[in-house]
């Protein structure tokens, strides 16, 4: 396990490289679309081991004399108060969080767009607060018949009606909280009012996955679809770069799609369209940084089963069709693999078989599988926590690692006080009743030292976990399963 299959510094230094080149292809100014995260990117690390979550980051770091950001946020997500899944927060306050974290590692964030604009009372009042807080914030408004009225959209009654955006830097990073920002239609915009300035503007879209370079039913390129099972994205070869090049890359439909669109704005905006493809459009330079493809491979299926086993949960909550199940199915067949291919799976309900209640099952990085069962103090999962903690402490099973004395008066709260049905203690309150005997028991001690080691664990569980103990094996990097059904 945990093989380097992909070397970041190389990509490091060729991304910030072809960006700066690019930059130069168009002279004054590169608009830049930034697909997917800008940090914290935990499936490119999940599936090319070796890729740093923050490597975009770090990337835009080496080039940060010369760019600046703008944030883009669709004002009707900000009326819907929509939800980032992965983080629980609505995309107005994302968009806050995005702001704050640039600033602090010394990147500048310009402004940010609300896209979509109506005069949503709920728009007007996030911009006072963006003003509040000393934030540029400039107005793009819908425009009918987009994207296929042209002759309307490069108008002064199309894109000519958004606000102009004052940007002063060569490199403009065109970031958002969430799909369906606006990214694309800002940047076009802003080309259009850039030209009509007499300022040589490019535009250019930066998105790790699908990876053109590689083939088109390579897992990481498999593992993307999956990850995406929700938005209906399909990879596929990209038929514009083989008719003009004679070469077999990798797109996804949706800018295959509007491509032609892209090519006809270009046209009218500045005379000539730069690219004759979508991958042509594309800067992404993580297929040449590829240094073990086994391991990136052995990855990329993990992830994609991984994917299925949250796609079953969703749609056993009722958050997904049983059609975006069947797609999964699918690409798992494409892959080659199955779910017995998850190691902790077999081993997680055989615990379970065993203590006829629900169990969790821990691979570590040399392959040792830990499992936890369900006990009159501890679910099953608080359980495999401190059994994995022992393991890497290197104490013996029979170790008391807490007192009942602390563990009694949390379960006397919760159940008393709180109105908790179930006494059992979760994952955030077994690490805090751990930390409390630490400070005066040299086993506990040892193992609130071992926590750091759980980061990248594969575990499942054969029961669907609460959302704390969710979001508790999420912050300790943990890599969770679980079989779809309820204790």
């Amino acid at each position: 396990m945990n093989k380097i299959g992909f070397d970041n510094d190389k990509y490091l230094k060729m991304q910030s490289e072809h960006i700066r080149e690019r930059i130069a292809q168009f002279g004054d100014k590169l608009y830049l679309e930034f697909g997917g995260k800008l940090f914290d990117d935990f499936h490119a690390s999940r599936v090319l081991p070796g890729f740093k979550p923050d490597s975009k980051l770090q990337m835009l770091l080496q080039l940060k004399e010369d760019a600046e950001i703008l944030i883009v946020i669709n004002s009707g997500d900000i009326e819907k108060n929509k939800i980032r899944g992965d983080l629980g927060i609505t995309y107005d306050a994302d968009v806050i969080r995005l702001f704050n974290i640039f600033t602090k590692i010394g990147l500048y964030v310009s402004s940010v767009v609300l896209t979509q604009y109506d005069g949503q009372p709920s728009a007007d009042a996030f911009q006072k607060r963006l003003e509040a807080l000393g934030i540029r914030v400039y107005h793009h408004y819908s425009i009918k018949g987009y994207p296929s009225n042209l002759k309307l959209i490069i108008s002064d009654e199309g894109y000519g009606k958004n606000d102009y955006i004052e940007t002063s830097r060569h490199l403009v990073v065109v970031t958002a909280p969430g799909p369906g920002s606006g990214k694309m239609a800002t940047c076009l915009s802003q080309l259009y009012h850039e030209h009509k300035r007499g300022v040589n503007a490019g535009y250019a879209k930066f998105e790790t996955f699908p990876i053109w370079n590689i083939p088109l039913r390579h897992p990481v390129n498999i593992a993307y679809e999956a990850a995406t099972s929700d938005l209906n994205d399909v990879n596929m070869i990209d038929p514009f770069h083989l008719e003009a090049y004679g070469k077999t890359t990798v797109n996804y439909n949706r800018d295959v799609e509007i491509f032609p669109v892209l090519n006809a704005m270009f046209e009218m905006i500045i005379g000539e369209s730069p690219y004759k493809s979508p991958t042509d459009m594309g800067v992404n330079m993580a297929g040449f940084c590829i240094v073990d493809d086994d391991a990136v491979c052995e990855a990329a299926k993990a992830e994609i089963i991984r994917r299925y086993y949250v796609g079953l949960c969703e749609n056993r909550k009722g958050l997904v069709s049983d059609e975006e199940i069947y797609k999964l199915e699918l690409l798992m067949k494409q892959a080659g693999v199955t779910a017995d291919d998850r190691t902790v799976v077999s081993a997680a309900l055989e615990r379970e078989q065993e203590t006829g209640a629900p169990a969790a099952a821990m691979e570590l990085p040399d392959g040792t599988v830990i499992t936890g069962k369900t006990s009159n103090l501890l679910g099953a999962a608080s359980a495999l926590l401190l059994n994995a903690l022992k393991h890497f402490g290197g104490l013996a099973d029979e170790v008391l690692l807490m007192s009942p004395q602390v563990i009694e008066p949390i379960q006397d709260l919760k159940v008393r006080h709180l109105g908790n049905v179930n006494p059992r203690l979760h994952t955030d309150e077994t690490l805090l009743a751990l930390s409390i005997c630490a400070a005066s028991d040299e086993n506990a001690k040892n193992a609130m030292d071992q926590i750091a080691k759980l980061r990248g664990c594969e575990v499942h569980s054969t029961v669907i976990l609460s959302s704390v103990d969710e979001r508790i094996f999420k912050r300790l990097g943990v890599n969770l399963t679980c079989e779809p059904k309820y204790q």
